[in-house]
């Protein structure tokens, strides 16, 4: 089977990242300290408000992760409330849990160094930030350890004063795999200036005789990273489109504005891995794995927002471990579903369904998705069959879905499918179509299958 799809995921990068254009400081001005205003009211204002409550982030019709922490809504949806995000589900993290930081995901959330938990949560926050200071971050852990109540001062105030920053490591990137264990790409480092969003491409061909058979992807990221997606290319994508290798193609110019000739290659993208942690680590199930045809490339693609007031380093890598083509049971192909019948009313939330049938066996084994700023739910349904009307995948986050994979693969027979069903409210004066910019809008299922 062979699914052919219209444009391309890499138009994640084209939505502006948490905060917005301007710089975003989380360390506030100095404060009187204060013994009468309640620990939460302070979070809320010194911390929430600036930081993290702002369009595109936490505020807004559609805020991350389904999480609003602007004042009228903030403390309801944090304390006992379940995450959106699945990893942090899955080890009985709430976003605040009473009397237990460790318990709690927005604490996880906050802390910046790697080998902290916060990478298995997605990227920690504020993103573009060189991260709350190390007061901050204390007094938001006193105040969950004291029992996160809305009223009464149970943290430390003069905590919210020190400006000591958080330690992080030296970036190492990754070790390569040994010689015939795999394959190491790198997008070299790069300068991210001052309040701005970088995102580029570079094309790498892996100069390989026979196909690959890839097992297991890790990536790692610099910080500031927003994401990092690896493409192939449509087999029917004219040559001209076909970039340069290695050439750096970025998709902003300095001045901000879009590079049109650098984006054209987009709507010819193929999903193949990506990640929006500054570390994963993705296996797939033994007997299976991803194939890379003889003669391979990949398009690397990396995003980083950098809201600081100085420049700062960007770089990723990304090991493709390959085992022999006899220990491949099921070779696994990219699941690209794209619903391009995309037009939503102004003022007005909708909700679309797309139905996309097989014409033979297929085996899905992970499951993602993919939307613009608009879209507030993406659900996926199986079609046919037993499972019929089955909702497999549920995610409320555009800026960072979740990557489902299932333990019991969702098998699905000829003449059986899946089905997108997306909401968007388009909250503008402007109907929003189909289309790869940040004013337009998508609606595609990515994931693997056999």
């Amino acid at each position: 089977m062979r699914l052919s799809f219209l444009a391309s995921a890499t138009s994640l990068a084209l939505i502006a990242a948490c905060g917005g254009g301007g710089e975003v400081s989380p360390i506030q001005p100095e404060l009187t300290p204060n013994t009468t205003t309640a620990s939460f009211a302070l979070i809320q204002s010194q911390i929430l408000t600036p930081s993290c409550a702002t369009v595109g982030c936490h505020a807004g019709s559609s805020p991350q992760g389904g999480l609003a922490l602007t004042p009228d809504v903030a403390y309801q949806q944090l304390v006992g409330a379940l995450p959106m995000n699945s990893t942090a589900r899955a080890d009985g993290l709430r976003r605040v849990v009473a009397f237990k930081p460790d318990s709690s995901l927005l604490y996880h959330k906050l802390i910046f160094p790697p080998g902290h938990h916060a990478h298995d949560y997605g990227n920690p926050m504020p993103t573009g930030t060189a991260g709350l200071s190390i007061g901050q971050i204390e007094y938001v852990r006193q105040w969950i350890a004291s029992g996160a109540p809305k009223t009464g001062v149970t943290a430390e105030p003069t905590l919210l004063n020190d400006r000591t920053p958080q330690t992080t490591l030296p970036f190492a990137g990754l070790a390569a795999p040994a010689p015939g264990a795999g394959i190491q790409l790198h997008v070299d480092r790069f300068d991210v200036t001052s309040n701005f969003e970088r995102e580029l491409f570079t094309y790498k061909k892996l100069l390989n005789v026979d196909p690959l058979y890839v097992s297991r992807i890790q990536t790692s990221m610099r910080p500031f990273s927003h994401h990092f997606v690896l493409y192939t290319f449509n087999p029917g994508t004219p040559a001209f489109i076909v970039p340069q290798a290695n050439a750096v193609r970025d998709i902003r110019n300095p001045d901000g504005t879009m590079n049109v000739g650098n984006m054209l290659a987009m709507g010819y993208h193929v999903f193949f891995a990506g990640a929006m942690s500054q570390q994963s680590d993705y296996s797939f199930p033994p007997g299976t794995a991803l194939k890379i045809p003889a003669d391979g490339a990949i398009d690397l693609n990396v995003h980083y927002a950098n809201k600081t007031a100085t420049s700062v380093p960007g770089e990723a890598y990304v090991n493709l471990y390959t085992v022999p083509a006899s220990q491949v049971v099921h070779p696994v192909s990219t699941l690209n579903l794209s619903n391009t019948a995309i037009a939503l009313p102004a003022s007005r939330r909708t909700t679309l369904e797309k139905t996309f049938l097989f014409t033979e066996r297929t085996t899905v084994i992970a499951l993602t998705s993919h939307m613009h700023a608009r879209g507030e739910r993406f659900v996926i349904k199986v079609v046919g069959g037993a499972r019929d009307g089955e909702v497999v995948y549920d995610n409320s986050d555009w800026e960072h879905p979740q990557i489902t994979s299932y333990a019991a693969p969702i098998v699905l027979e000829a003449g059986q499918g899946l089905k997108s069903v997306v909401t968007w409210n388009n909250t503008t004066a402007s109907n929003i179509a189909f289309g790869l910019t940040s004013d337009q809008e998508m609606d595609i299922i990515f994931g693997y299958y056999y």
